[in-house]
């Protein structure tokens, strides 16, 4: 055989296999469900284990510098499994926010594929594994690829990870009826992500993700519904709402308050016993949402607050919105309504021109607050934003030892939020044997509450939802002792 120049030998040309490795958020594993779809809906066969396959597709992250080292750390280690010889394909948010400069830095990898590439990724493999060399993108902003007005988006694209119109998905992939939804739950158990919206309009200083996300645009209510079924026939019973900015949506479909409607509908879907949002941004709250949130019969009370910081000097430069009277205030309107509401927030240190009196602040809200998560993360300067050209750095040493300053009271300040909740009744999602989410634990970040049943013949099944009593803390983790069963 002559190959031409440049190019591999094929891979195993029998019985082609591919594996996804899913890094970074929930938004991603949407993605990789949609991935996942198409590849098998052109025949190709999905495999779980990387070794397993002929070609692994590594869903990256690019949001921080500590999420991109993974990416590149997993892309390496998959790329280091040469039992099989398996093609290594990056794709995801760092593939797209990099594309060729990432391809040439990291020849390890078969091909890095940008999401432009996600309606025909299963040709894009099949190349690959006949040794084709794919060019990679050069990256562009993709706010670009839409009008600037909101109004003037709806109908024009379909961002990555949204469903389109497909007729030819297999049975078992999509709804019966109504628009298909391109999804193929690559995970299991009671909660599946569903990708709200994607992209965001704002232009937080140190945030890039607009810029390689896109535009905000929303998906229209009835693809929701549809999916939020076709999630519910695949045994899901907690929907979790999540997008870059979920306060947003709408407002591309001619009417901000479009998601106070929508929520009731999507609580009702028959099988869906429980509705989460992620994401809300603070600056952009209103007293209607709240209420909808607190108020709506299968929405959680659980309220993902992204704050950033308290320093209304920091968050100036930050470009965001609010201080700490105005968080606290806004923390008064959600317990008005949900006394005893779930909050969790993320925040940020080290961020240039942070003073003590500022990370003092910072901490002061914190300790008021009264919030059931917290994740803390150092400020790293991130490519193309304007925080990157900010001269007043902060040493990475002292960045580092502020993150652990700022952790160490989080972590006291969730296990008191935590002991605060014993003695309380709460409803519980049985997501494995003996362990489930309470209302105001979200997946995978939150906690989780273990199960206490009276006896060996009351133990609830994974999807049930029980009624407890909280009888301990350990951290932000409960332990609960079951009350009642459906």
């Amino acid at each position: 055989m002559t190959l031409a120049p440049g190019t591999t030998p094929p891979r195993r040309s029998a019985d082609r296999s591919v594996a996804i490795v899913t890094l970074g958020c929930a938004r991603n594993e949407v993605d990789s469900d949609e991935l996942a779809a198409r590849l098998e809906a052109d025949g190709l066969r999905l495999v779980d284990e990387p070794e397993n396959a002929d070609a692994v597709l590594v869903n990256t992250c690019g949001f921080i510098e500590a999420a991109k080292q993974e990416s590149i750390d997993t892309l390496l280690e998959a790329a280091g499994q040469d039992d099989n010889g398996a093609a290594v394909i990056a794709v995801g948010c760092m593939a797209e926010r990099y594309g060729a400069e990432l391809a040439a830095a990291l020849p390890e990898a078969d091909a890095v594929l940008g999401f432009d590439d996600y309606p025909d990724i299963a040709d894009r493999v099949r190349s690959v594994l006949a040794g084709d060399r794919l060019g990679s993108h050069q990256p562009r902003d993709r706010r670009t690829l839409l009008p600037i007005a909101p109004v003037d988006r709806a109908g024009q694209t379909r961002p990555p990870g949204h469903g389109t119109a497909e007729p030819d998905l297999p049975a078992g992939r999509a709804p019966a009826s109504g628009p298909r939804v391109v999804r193929r739950r690559l995970g299991s158990g009671p909660v599946a992500p569903v990708k709200l919206a994607s992209g965001c309009d704002r232009r937080c200083s140190f945030c890039a993700i607009p810029a390689f996300r896109g535009s905000f645009v929303s998906r229209p209510a009835d693809e929701l519904l549809d999916e939020l079924s076709w999630l519910a026939e695949h045994g899901v019973r907690e929907a979790f709402l999540v997008s870059e900015n979920t306060t947003s949506y709408g407002k591309d479909l001619s009417d901000l308050r479009l998601l106070e409607q929508l929520l009731p509908q999507l609580a009702d879907v028959p099988g869906i016993d429980r509705v989460r949002l992620s994401y809300l941004q603070p600056a952009e709250m209103r007293a209607s949402l709240i209420r909808a949130i607190a108020h709506t019969p299968g929405v959680v009370p659980y309220f993902d607050l992204s704050f950033q910081h308290a320093s209304a000097a920091v968050l100036r430069r930050m470009r965001r919105f609010g201080s700490r009277p105005d968080f606290l205030s806004l923390l008064d309107d959600v317990r008005a309504a949900a006394p005893d509401a779930g909050v969790r927030s993320n925040v940020i240190v080290g961020f240039p021109g942070e003073t003590e009196d500022d990370l003092a602040e910072l901490e002061a809200f914190l300790s008021d607050a009264r919030l059931d998560a917290i994740g803390v993360f150092g400020y790293s300067p991130e490519d193309g934003t304007e925080a990157a050209g900010f001269t007043d750095e902060i040493d990475p040493d002292e960045v580092a030892a502020r993150v652990d300053r700022v952790a160490s009271l989080a972590d006291e300040l969730v296990a008191q939020r935590a002991q605060e909740r014993v003695g309380q009744r709460v409803s519980v999602l049985v997501t494995e044997p003996g362990v489930g989410l309470a209302e105001h634990q979200g997946p995978d970040v939150d906690g989780t509450t273990t199960l206490l049943s009276p006896d060996a013949s009351h133990v609830p099944d994974v999807g049930q939802i029980v009624s407890a009593q909280v009888v301990s803390a350990n951290g932000v983790d409960l332990t609960a002792r079951v009350l009642s069963t459906p």
